[in-house]
């Protein structure tokens, strides 16, 4: 009888949308094979995925969220890990002490959590956000490369261990690998003592570094993705994250009237701020590679909350592609989803963010990589170099979402990509070509008796497992 209950588990997101989105995804996910899945979260978080939890809730899924009293800024993931979220532990021992859960899956920022967890004799998994590919690179360079024996920032290095030979150079690399002591100690220490780890991957996407992770890393994972492949629904897919302000159907509209693989899509995500100077090199790139595009716009470093988005768009350029009909710009939130799954769509420009990466992929949308923060330079080695389905516009250099950049990416830079991917040549066929049949394996990944399926079936079996062994 214990077999067959449902196992009860609960997810504990980050705040802030590039961490709290796939871990929704994630939960909905279990709940879709049965578990019984609740989120907890803080009272201004819960607003971003109510009515998705609401829809499934009405199809029968049993899923639930439950708010913590204490709350927190909704910081959009925009002062990373050093968020400090340590005033929902006592909210969170309270909760679990009257309802204990089979496991709680924890996103690896909430590095206090550990210690509470292991008090309580709750399984912990954990979530981080990113691929197998980028975990490998990261954990092999801190285990067996000497950064500082490097002769410079840009001097390139092999990657040692891996399955393919891959460059980096120091400058690629996150601010805590070059200085190991601004890593937080307890987020190493609360994967260590965990049950496993959860990935938002598939098998046919990254392979070898799956096995990799298993076998020479010694992880205990599950690879589940793409998870936002649980967003079926036009609903699902525009109301994603959090709400907009965009008339959707004035961006069908637009979209419908282009012809198949015209359109590229520009985004950078919600977290890094790109300087007006290089947002006007984006504007007159684009303008010259004369392709239609729609660029979503973020916030400009260093400008006033006051001022409008996208103040570094030169004088008229909007106007202009208004009038000849090549560009849409978008302001705030946009529906990703919905936007890559448009058949006009031929090619994304991307900061190479995981759950960009992993849309692009799922959408069979080639991509241009602009990599600027977290694993990101990582993930386009995996783009550009394991996976051949992107072209690099020449980003070199690492920055934290809030400084100052040392160096542009000028226009004609932008412009060489944007015309290398988006025009019919061979080169781009083929890339067109092995990212489609990637997109297709990653829908087989989601289905009934795919590997991703078969991961969330295994662990949910190895859950039942262990509440009877507890029991015996």
């Amino acid at each position: 009888m214990e077999m067959e209950k449902a196992v009860k588990m609960f997810f504990f997101p980050f705040v802030g949308g590039g961490h709290q989105i796939p871990l929704i995804d994630t939960a909905r996910v279990f709940a879709s094979h049965g578990a019984t899945s609740t989120i907890l979260t803080t009272p201004s978080n819960a607003p971003h995925f109510h009515n998705s939890i609401t829809r499934d809730q009405q199809n029968g899924l049993p899923i639930t969220v439950h708010t913590l009293p204490a709350d927190i800024p909704d910081t959009d993931m925009s002062a990373g890990p050093m968020v400090d979220t340590s005033a929902l532990l006592e909210p969170l021992r309270h909760f679990l002490l009257q309802h204990p859960p089979d496991c709680i899956v924890v996103d690896m920022f909430h590095r206090w959590a550990g210690d509470i967890l292991h008090q309580l004799r709750i399984p912990r998994i954990i979530f981080t956000g990113n691929g197998c590919f980028a975990r490998c690179v990261h954990e092999n360079i801190m285990e067996h490369v000497s950064l500082q024996s490097l002769s410079s920032d840009s001097e390139p290095f092999v990657v040692p261990n891996l399955p393919d030979a891959i460059e980096m150079t120091r400058s690629q690399l996150p601010v805590f690998m070059r200085n190991p002591s601004l890593f937080p100690d307890r987020i190493k220490q609360l994967e260590e003592n965990s049950f496993g780890t959860i990935i938002n991957s598939f098998h046919d996407l990254e392979p070898a570094y799956a096995d990799h992770i298993r076998a020479e890393l010694g992880k205990k994972a599950w690879l589940v993705g793409p998870v936002s492949l649980c967003n079926r629904t036009v609903a699902d897919k525009t109301e994603r994250g959090k709400p907009h302000t965009i008339d959707e159907q004035k961006l069908l509209n637009w979209l419908n009237s282009k012809k198949p693989n015209s359109v590229l899509y520009v985004s950078f995500g919600s977290l890094v701020r790109l300087p007006s100077e290089q947002l006007r090199e984006i504007a007159y790139g684009l303008e010259a590679s004369d392709q239609p595009f729609i660029w979503v716009v973020g916030n400009v470093l260093n400008s006033s909350k006051n001022e409008e988005n996208g103040n570094g768009i030169p004088e008229g350029f909007e106007q202009r592609m208004k009038e000849l009909d090549k560009g849409l710009m978008l302001r705030g939130w946009a529906p990703q989803l919905l936007i890559l799954g448009h058949d006009a769509i031929g090619g994304f420009m991307t900061h190479c963010g995981w759950n960009s990466t992993l849309e692009g992929v799922c959408s069979g949308v080639p991509m241009i990589t602009w990599p600027l923060t977290a694993e990101q330079f990582s993930n386009e080695k995996l783009i550009t170099k394991v996976l051949r389905i992107g072209v690099q516009v020449g980003s070199k250099e690492w920055v934290m979402w809030n400084t100052e950049w040392k160096e542009f990416v000028g226009r004609e830079k932008v412009e060489f990509a944007v015309k290398k991917l988006m025009v019919e040549s061979e080169e781009a066929k083929e890339m067109r070509t092995r990212v489609r049949d990637i997109a297709g394996k990653a829908i087989r990944a989601v289905e009934h008796g795919g590997t991703s399926y078969n991961d969330a079936e295994a662990l949910i079996q190895e859950l039942k497992a262990r509440r009877l062994g507890n029991q015996i």
